[in-house]
């Protein structure tokens, strides 16, 4: 196959694998797209997705079907299937963000079935009889036991294979589980980028109809139990009562968290926004990020939060992958306790009672935010591109 070049190299064509390619899905999904968006400018991109959401100029969208709504490991299985056929020609490179076996750059961005069933949240093996009960539930369920499979062909060693993850704990972590991959492990976190404009706070307010006064927390999660929005409304109830919180991410898991925030008497105070349009405008609204998650590989939402110059507390490494890289009290503060309710709530508080504080930590999130440029994020990626293409041309 014969390329144009561009000043790097050869313009590659390029095939991305991600089922969902919409920003409201999530942070898998906002990096895949980004890193599209940056590659774009250099190589021919084409998406095969069930779902397009994006609408990025330059790039080649192919949608596939999607006939099995209902259960998820039997689309999963699908879209593997019809990916695997729909790029087996005419590629340089297939890059899969999905529980697929086909692509030479595999992107992990949730911790793999291996290590969910078999290993606890500290990275520490299971034994006894919660192994052997975690061995029976996969051998009985045949969602477990796609995934399971699915993930074996994704993580099988071969020549040419890269299997990047987006922060050293999960590489880390996957070594533990995959030890005999180890060798094609690589990482390459998220990228981010400052917002073209800063927005008004008074005017994002008013347009996600927040209230004008008093401090505003804001959390961003689909999956709100694992990023900890429990344990986010338990804090509430230790702060003061001008304090108020959004929540943006799947509506679909609101209800009992509101009926949760009701018992709490929080209800006048919790603001639940649902998927957001314009999440610019949920970060301009707010002035901190509260994110006490208890399973998150890298967790992008920081990475934006400071981008949008906003101080973040967030549960320290391994709860989150991310936090691995930040000084704590510096660039961000840290939870040793993603379930403490009570140590949330004082960090909090610290925050907006300390204005030094907000400053130096504002500073510390702009720092990050310069080390994770996209820019040169996606030239590591373009990197590991241009070292399959050789390899397989020698």
């Amino acid at each position: 196959m014969e390329h144009a070049e561009t000043p790097t190299g050869p313009r590659l064509r390029i095939a991305v694998l991600n089922r969902c390619f919409a920003p409201r899905c999530g942070g898998a999904e906002r990096y895949s797209i980004k890193l599209c968006e940056a590659l774009a400018q250099r190589h021919e991109i084409h998406v095969f997705a069930q779902e397009i959401d994006a609408g990025l100029p330059g790039l080649h969208y192919h949608r596939v079907p999607r006939p099995l709504r209902r259960m998820r490991w039997l689309n999963q299985l699908f879209y593997a299937a019809w990916t695997a056929w729909a790029t087996r020609h005419g590629f340089d490179v297939v890059h899969s963000h999905e529980n697929t076996w086909v692509g030479e750059v595999q992107t992990i961005h949730v911790l793999p079935v291996r290590i969910g069933l078999f290993q606890n949240r500290n990275g520490q093996p299971l034994r006894g009889l919660r192994r052997f009960g975690r061995a029976l539930s996969l051998i009985f369920s045949p969602r477990l036991l796609t995934y399971w499979l699915l993930e074996a062909a994704r993580f099988r060693p071969r020549a040419g294979r890269v299997i990047v993850a987006v922060s050293e704990t999960l590489r880390e972590r996957m070594a533990r589980a995959y030890p005999g991959s180890a060798a094609h492990f690589a990482v390459i976190p998220p990228g981010v980028e400052p917002p073209p404009q800063p927005l008004c706070q008074t005017q994002s307010r008013t347009r996600l109809g927040l209230p004008q006064s008093g401090p505003l927390l804001l959390f961003v999660g689909n999956d709100y139990a694992k990023k900890g929005l429990k344990v986010v409304l338990d804090a509430m109830r230790g702060l003061p009562e001008t304090v108020h919180l959004a929540v943006v991410g799947d509506p679909a898991r609101i209800p009992p968290f509101r009926e949760r925030a009701q018992n709490l008497g929080l209800e006048s105070r919790v603001h639940f926004l649902g998927a957001v349009g314009d999440i610019d405008a949920a970060y301009a609204a707010a002035d901190l990020l509260v994110h006490p998650t208890t399973e998150d590989t890298f967790g992008m939402v920081i990475l934006e939060a400071m981008a949008h110059a906003l101080p973040v507390v967030v549960s320290a490494a391994p709860w989150c992958g991310a936090a691995a890289e930040l000084a704590d009290g510096e660039e961000a503060l840290l939870l040793a306790d993603p379930g403490d309710a009570h140590a949330l709530a004082g960090a909090v508080t610290r925050i907006l009672s300390d204005p030094p504080l907000r400053e130096r930590l504002r500073r510390g999130g702009q720092a990050v935010v310069v080390r994770h440029a996209w820019d040169a994020l996606a030239r590591a990626q373009e990197e590991i591109y241009r070292k399959i293409v050789a390899g397989r041309d020698r």
